[in-house]
């Protein structure tokens, strides 16, 4: 199938027949409309849980939004602060912190450290996230609370504890006033049934994002394909 038209979609999963759709029992999938829209016509007897993946990524890319702000905001002002000196007939000289970094360096080395648990930080980056942390408060608890949203993924292991810390969490978003985590807030909302239907069996699609990450670096090897029988067989051979 080329794309994810729901009509392109249906019109090949409808081919199977309904004894055979009718078995299908779960399905994960991600957040987009054309996805959850062919489950439910496809496989209408299947519960829908949505990647717990895809929502923590939500979170983290909040942060990263956070992030890469800032660091636009530190250009400009250094970019003031270079013409004023050349008018001044001076030479700038960007302040550093204690590890070296320029503010912009700072914000633009977070950028992985923001992605990992406190507990994998090297030691560089654990004095890096101090001092971005320090200077930026707001960076510091958008960052908690993308780590929370992961906690309870990890932690809880039933439907009603795990909505109660979610509706929890969403609080303290709605609270923090976050710009960037809005997205997070409503897609959270908005499918709140099929993130919780995760706990249930904690099934996730990771092992087919996996197979289909294969698919593309095998694909991109040969630069494109042009036959596609002999792609899939060549496919079959290696992965099946």
């Amino acid at each position: 199938m080329k794309g994810t038209d729901v009509k392109t979609v249906t019109s090949i999963l409808l081919k199977l027949s309904r004894r055979r759709r009718f078995q299908v029992r779960e399905i994960t999938l991600d957040m987009a409309p054309n996805m959850e829209q062919t489950a439910r016509i496809c496989f209408p007897a299947a519960r829908r849980v949505t990647d717990r993946f895809h929502v923590q990524k939500l979170a983290y890319e909040a942060v990263q939004d956070m992030r890469v702000k800032a660091r636009w905001e530190a250009l400009d002002e250094e970019s003031v602060q270079i013409a004023y000196a050349k008018a001044c007939g001076k030479t700038y000289h960007a302040p550093v912190f204690e590890n070296g970094d320029s503010r912009k360096q700072l914000l633009a080395r977070s950028i992985y450290l923001l992605y990992k648990k406190e507990s994998l930080w090297t030691e560089s980056q654990r004095v890096r996230a101090g001092i971005l942390f320090r200077e930026y408060p707001d960076i510091k608890k958008a960052y908690y609370l993308s780590m929370r949203l992961g906690l309870i993924y990890h932690q809880c292991r039933h439907k009603d504890v795990a909505l109660t810390r979610l509706a929890r969490w969403y609080d303290e978003v709605d609270k923090s006033g976050f710009l960037a985590f809005g997205r997070v807030a409503r897609s959270i909302q908005t499918h709140y049934l099929e993130i919780i239907n995760y706990f249930e069996r904690r099934s996730t699609n990771a092992a087919s994002e996996s197979f289909n990450a294969k698919i593309k670096n095998f694909r991109s090897q040969f630069r494109g394909v042009k036959d596609k029988a002999f792609f899939l067989f060549r496919l079959s051979k290696i992965y099946a």
